[in-house]
């Protein structure tokens, strides 16, 4: 391997590993803050890839069909809390992982009555279509420069938000002891409604910029869902910088293991968990 090659794929394992890690942190707010098993969260990056598909073919902009998908995206995470998830935490982990398997099935069904069974793809705008060279005649992409800065900017968005802010000292609390964060006078229902409306939002903004990458097709979220739990446990449960540590560790070994080991590289995450997990049963980062 070359220079070259090998700088074009630190890249590409950074692009990776940072948008692994949006969804992941959606998922990891959700799992190790409020307790909840959540399996559907893979599909909520599938309805964000859907999502870009169907916005940029109708108004015409991909930029404005991010801007209205977040939008909807917290809107549908409030209101899925609202209406569903806030009668499961009190739930046992199997009764959450079989109403969550349960949404799976049903978002499923939904994509294929509204926008069908076929492939689709994601057009880049212009503005970010072009490259950039990197050496002995090879380019690389501006889009996915422009998706490894924006991942990096909502990761430390987030670090500020979760260590920094008032909100995010009693998201901390709140995942510690809930009860005594409602005898402070803290309204606990809504603070766990706006944290889920943001896991979502972020799951959701990952497959809307993933999009013009990869193809959107039909069950795109389950590869997503196992890898997004591998990135967890290994960061630990609840942690946002074990899961962006985690994810950036996965996107170096998926990338490099696919050039290197093609023919093993699928089994080389999970060999990673298993190591980390026996050096750290808990994971690299405690919660918080």
């Amino acid at each position: 391997m070359d220079l070259t090659t090998f700088l074009i794929q630190c890249l590409n394992s950074v692009q990776y590993g940072l948008l692994l890690f949006l969804v992941a942190s959606g998922l990891t707010l959700i799992f190790g803050i409020m307790g909840v098993i959540n399996l559907a969260h893979g599909s909520f990056y599938m309805i964000g890839a859907y999502l870009a598909f169907s916005l940029s073919s109708l108004l015409g902009s991909l930029p404005l069909a991010l801007l209205v998908g977040i939008v909807l995206a917290v809107a549908f995470g409030y209101l899925l809390e609202w209406v569903f998830f806030s009668y499961l935490y009190d739930r046992e982990h199997l009764q959450q992982v079989l109403m969550t398997y349960g949404l799976i099935l049903v978002f499923e069904e939904l994509r294929s009555l509204l926008v069908g069974d076929d492939v689709h793809g994601v057009t880049v705008p212009d503005w970010l279509a072009g490259t950039i060279p990197i050496g002995n005649g090879m380019t690389y992409p501006v889009y996915r420069l422009f998706v490894s800065g924006l991942c990096l900017l909502l990761a430390l968005g987030m670090y500020g938000l979760i260590s920094k802010t008032r909100l995010g000292m009693m998201v901390r609390a709140g995942a510690t002891n809930r009860e005594m964060v409602q005898s402070l006078g803290i309204n606990i229902t809504l603070l766990y409604r706006v944290v889920f409306a943001v896991g979502v939002a972020l799951a959701v903004f990952a497959g809307m910029i993933a999009a013009p990458m990869s193809s959107v097709y039909p069950g795109m979220g389950g590869q997503v869902l196992i890898i997004c739990f591998v990135v967890v446990v290994i960061g630990g449960i609840g942690s946002i910088k074990g899961a962006l540590v985690a994810a950036l560790l996965i996107g170096f070994v998926d990338t490099f293991g696919k050039v290197l080991w093609q023919e093993g590289a699928g089994a080389l995450v999970y060999v990673l968990m298993a190591a980390i997990l026996l050096w750290r049963p808990a994971g690299l980062f405690k919660a918080g």
